[in-house]
């Protein structure tokens, strides 16, 4: 009698474990997007970042905002092995096909310790749009967005700072 009583109680307790084990656990994770830069000869590369949004889908109806912390990111202040978070969520196993960085008005670069407006050609409309075409199937999955900004900034014939950016997902 004792026996099947506790046979009976594994059986239950190994039931309980299953049910309570979620299918949705078992198809999503925790995707965060961190941000990171080579050295380049200035003081500050300062960019003005709104929001992370992430796409799913080889179409528009697949984009997904992240938990976002805006602020303005001196890139500089992110190297020689050092990043920041820039966004967190929740997303589905399956194949990021871009991550698009929604840029504000506020980028500048300082040189000399004069600061100059830094512009991003459709940043603040589009944002800054990054291939990626990779699958995710682990439960906590880490994008590093590096930046060059050695490679990434120009400087036109009238003065003005441009930001055309060379960026590495690692």
């Amino acid at each position: 009698m004792k026996k099947l009583l506790a046979i009976t109680m594994i059986a239950c307790s190994c039931l309980v474990m299953i049910a309570g084990c979620s299918k949705d656990d078992e198809n999503s994770g925790t995707m965060s997007v961190r941000l990171t830069d080579a050295p380049y000869d200035a003081q500050q590369v300062n960019v003005d970042i709104k929001e992370v949004r992430v796409n799913f889908k080889d179409d528009s109806t697949g984009w997904v905002t992240m938990a976002s912390i805006p602020g303005i990111y001196d890139l500089l202040s992110y190297q020689n092995g050092k990043d920041t978070l820039i966004a967190r969520g929740t997303y589905p196993y399956g194949t990021v096909k871009e991550i698009r960085l929604v840029l504000g008005l506020n980028n500048t670069i300082k040189i000399n310790n004069v600061v100059y407006p830094l512009t991003i050609p459709s940043g603040d409309e589009s944002g800054l749009k990054i291939k990626v075409n990779k699958g995710l199937n682990a439960p906590n999955e880490v994008m590093i967005i590096d930046f060059d900004a050695a490679l990434s900034i120009t400087k036109t014939g009238n003065g003005e700072y441009k930001l055309k950016p060379v960026i590495k997902l690692k």
